[in-house]
């Protein structure tokens, strides 16, 4: 999980739930696996938290501890009430400006590498801080909205178990990273991984909140971003690239993750049109 502090300026934010902007006085909030990019306009000043899946449902844990009986009970509720993948939060001004003295000193104790000797001030801090935002933070009794879901694209996040991540999970999660232009199926991952596919896809689920196809199109769209920002190739060049052979169909993809189609983000970037032939 990340929390962004929004300290001066604005930007235009860019995600699962499309194109907004962010001012002095946001927060944003977005869960684990959640692609989201950032335009800034002229200048500004962000300090971001980023807090371990792990961690965050340990304090769950703790926060309920008279109605939970373990941290897996606290999974469940999480994945229960915290559903919205990505969040702004309006704070407003004067509550952000109130929260720059802890968001400076923990920046400092985390650049001075003691762990040990700086935890229990940055957990002071860090406190301090939810106390803050988290009143603000939409919870939800049920799965309501349309980016509420679970497997299905755009995923949400899950936590996942708090035993150790499977060796095969890992090892399918690196197959897909270091090959996303392969015409993966999750019969291809399960033959690789010598497991089910049914087994493939409840290991990615339990790992990392997504099915494989949801995975490797978060991949794919990452490593387009990426071109898009770097390379001059035209879009339908770069969808074929990351494994897209139909561009209608990675312009579709990528605004889902992105909140925005290829041409526009590259004008963006570029504060320039795109290119006469890109989609």
């Amino acid at each position: 999980m990340t929390v962004t502090v929004v300290r001066a300026g604005s930007a235009i934010l860019l995600s699962e739930f499309g194109q907004k902007p962010i001012n002095v006085g946001d927060v944003t909030l977005l869960g684990a696996n959640t692609l989201c990019g950032g335009e800034p306009e002229g200048q500004v000043t962000v300090t971001t938290i980023c807090a371990d899946t792990d961690y965050v449902i340990d304090q769950v844990f703790w926060q309920h501890v008279g109605l939970l009986q373990d941290r897996l009970d606290a999974q469940d509720l999480a994945a229960t009430i915290y559903t919205e993948p990505a969040q702004i939060l309006r704070l407003g001004e004067d509550r952000v400006s109130a929260l720059e003295p802890w968001l400076d000193e923990l920046v400092a104790l985390s650049t001075e590498h003691r762990p040990v000797e700086n935890f229990h001030r940055m957990q002071a801090l860090w406190f301090s801080i939810t106390h803050v935002i988290a009143p603000f933070i939409r919870t939800s009794e049920m799965r309501l909205s349309s980016t509420q879901r679970a497997t299905t694209w755009p995923a949400v996040p899950r936590v996942r178990r708090f035993s150790p991540l499977r060796r095969e999970a890992r090892r399918g999660a690196e197959l897909l990273y270091a090959d996303p232009a392969r015409r993966w199926s999750v019969g291809d991952l399960a033959a690789e991984l010598h497991l089910s596919k049914s087994q493939v896809s409840r290991l990615f689920v339990d790992a990392y909140g997504k099915s494989p196809i949801a995975y490797l199109t978060m991949l794919r769209t990452e490593r387009m971003a990426r071109l898009l920002r770097t390379s001059d190739d035209p879009i339908s060049v770069i969808a074929r690239e990351v494994g897209w052979g139909d561009p209608d169909f990675a312009a579709r993809q990528f605004r889902r993750s992105i909140g925005v189609t290829p041409r526009k983000y590259r004008s963006m970037i570029y504060g320039t049109a795109a290119r006469v032939g890109d989609i």
